[in-house]
């Protein structure tokens, strides 16, 4: 049997007209299989993709993204326009109108006070928000009456579909997080793991980094849905296990994240239970390098802070060295096949948004080795390993437990070797790794290495807020209890005005050119972060699991409402 893989370029779909729609509840049990745990059951503590997949079944914003990142309403009645009024004709403001009638899962009413509550929640100064950059740019946000918000911004927003749209930026019922504010916010397990939403799901058992269990939410607003009683979200394992549990033994109903090699794809698909299902959106698999210091030997309030560079990553020969020195094309091949792309950028779509930069992806060894030379790094005691003023190029390695990232590992710590810098391998549970738990010394936010490896992206085809994230205020720190997405500590107040210019910029061609300058800035002109490979969102689903409908621009189960069973 050919391999049956849905590789559209920005979307994928696999699902079987029904007869008719089930009644809520008569399809049993949905179950679900991610190789990386899940953490937490809110986006606001953490930025694993895991995370906020799972908590997007229970939690909702005011508005999504479907598959070609068109903006829909789900807690909204419709969504704001300039032609409709909700969006000011100057762009300074956007009024949103919740849909009347909607219930939180204990059936209490949901208001314009719980929109108010979580841009509260999620900008309190003496907090840790892992969105934060989803609320840049707001002045004031006021309830008109209780089921209309109107957000006012600092200055015109061009793309006012930023809070409160996508599975990032949820709306929290403030009855249950109101004490869980600023420093709080981590210490409410109850809610954190067990929260109120407006979802088709609700958390009935959670297990940290193990099992979450739901059940179909009685409150949900279409009666008709979720057509699945249950849930049940296992996590840990690793993606090939993941993968066979749908495609041979039919165990398992969807596994998300199934990256295994082109080979492994075509024999599995033979069995004939599943078909692999993939999208293309922003994801990119790449290296952050640390440009503060990881040294164990320092404070553990300083370690990866602000208050020590980095001895090395700092210079930027040494980063752009790294980066050339790896053959892209090659871990494609290992790695990802169609699945995946070679590329040097940060943000590789849409494609008018893509920079044209394609330097890093011919293989450059001997230039490597010229920069270090030019930057000073020698190997002036012939152990293979270049110094400089008594510090050695020596480099421990991060990323999760995933055969491919191993592989990567392998490949890249040999081209290293090879330029004369030294590398230590270390591979986190990966539940453990995207989980944000303040208390760790592995979660990648805490970033206690010198490079590290991973991949995410953003909600919609805008990636304002995701540039947004590599902000200087937006850096992880004890005071934030770790929380913030630009985890190579990259502060530059030149990048921090071209992102207040996006937010203010209407034309896309003019917005195009801004978001490849910081692009740019980032890849480019510093290799502050090493792009790898664009690769398509990549899972496995059982062939009597319908309605799926695979996009890359909201959380891959924000639609399970729509699932149902093929019988």
């Amino acid at each position: 049997m050919k391999l049956r893989t849905a590789l559209l370029g920005a979307t994928a779909a696999f699902a079987l007209a029904p007869a008719a729609q089930a009644e809520r509840g008569t399809d049993g049990e949905l179950k679900l299989l991610y190789s990386q745990a899940v953490s937490v059951m809110t986006p606001y503590l953490s930025g694993g993709t895991k995370d906020i997949d799972a908590a997007s079944l229970v939690l909702e914003p005011l508005a999504g993204f479907d598959e070609n990142g068109v903006v829909f309403p789900r807690l909204a009645a419709e969504i704001p326009t300039l032609e409709n009024g909700g969006v000011a004709a100057d762009l300074t403001s956007i009024t949103w109108k919740l849909a009347p009638g909607l219930l939180w899962s204990d059936g209490t009413a949901v208001t314009s006070a719980d929109v108010l509550f979580t841009h509260e929640y999620c900008t309190h100064p003496e907090g840790g928000c892992a969105q934060l950059s989803k609320f840049g740019g707001i002045k004031t946000i006021e309830a008109v009456d209780d089921l209309t918000v109107k957000i006012t911004f600092e200055s015109p927003k061009a793309n006012p579909y930023t809070a409160f749209v996508g599975a990032t930026s949820p709306v929290l019922q403030k009855a249950q997080f109101a004490n869980c504010l600023g420093a709080a916010a981590a210490t409410c397990t109850d809610a954190n793991f067990n929260p109120i939403g407006t979802g088709p799901f609700v958390v009935t058992d959670f297990k940290v980094n193990d099992v979450v269990s739901l059940a179909a939410n009685p409150n949900y607003r279409d009666p008709a849905k979720p057509a699945f009683a249950t849930v049940t979200l296992k996590g840990g394992g690793d993606s090939e296990s993941a993968a066979r549990a749908v495609m041979e033994t039919g165990e398992i109903d969807y596994a998300w994240n199934t990256q295994i090699n082109p080979e492994l794809q075509e024999e599995m698909a033979a069995a004939g239970k599943g078909v692999f299902i993939s999208a293309f959106g922003g994801l990119v698999e790449r290296i952050e390098t640390n440009l503060t210091n990881p040294a164990a030997d320092l404070p553990e309030a300083e370690r990866s802070t602000v208050k020590h560079p980095h001895p090395f990553l700092s210079d930027v020969k040494v980063r752009k060295a790294l980066s050339i020195a790896i053959d892209r094309q090659a871990l494609v091949d290992i790695g990802y096949g169609q699945a995946g792309k070679p590329t040097c950028n940060y943000v590789p779509a849409p494609a008018d948004f893509a920079s044209d930069n394609t330097e890093c992806l011919t293989q450059n060894l001997d230039g490597a080795k010229a920069l270090l030379d030019e930057a000073g790094w020698t190997d002036s005691d012939g152990d293979g390993i270049r110094d400089k003023d008594g510090v050695k190029l020596s480099i421990t390695y991060q990323t999760t437990v995933n055969p491919i990232r191993q592989d990567f590992q392998a490949l890249v710590k040999g081209w290293w070797n090879e330029i004369g810098v030294e590398v230590e391998l270390k591979q986190i549970d990966p539940g453990v790794f995207f989980g944000g738990d303040a208390a760790s010394p592995d979660t990648y936010q805490k970033f206690y290495a010198d490079v590290e490896m991973y991949a995410n992206e953003w909600d919609g085809t805008d990636p304002e807020t995701y540039l947004g994230q590599l902000t200087c205020e937006a850096i992880p720190s004890p005071e934030t209890q770790w929380q913030g997405e630009n985890i190579n500590r990259f502060c530059d107040p030149a990048y921090d005005a071209l992102v207040a210019e996006l937010r203010t910029t209407g034309d896309r061609a003019k917005r195009a050119e801004i978001i490849k300058k910081l692009n740019d800035m980032l890849t480019k002109d510093s290799s502050t972060i090493i792009a790898l490979v664009h690769r398509g969102r990549f899972s496995a689903i059982s062939n009597t699991l319908g309605g799926v409908v695979m996009g890359a621009w909201d959380a891959e189960l924000s639609r399970a409402s729509d699932w149902y069973r093929i019988k």
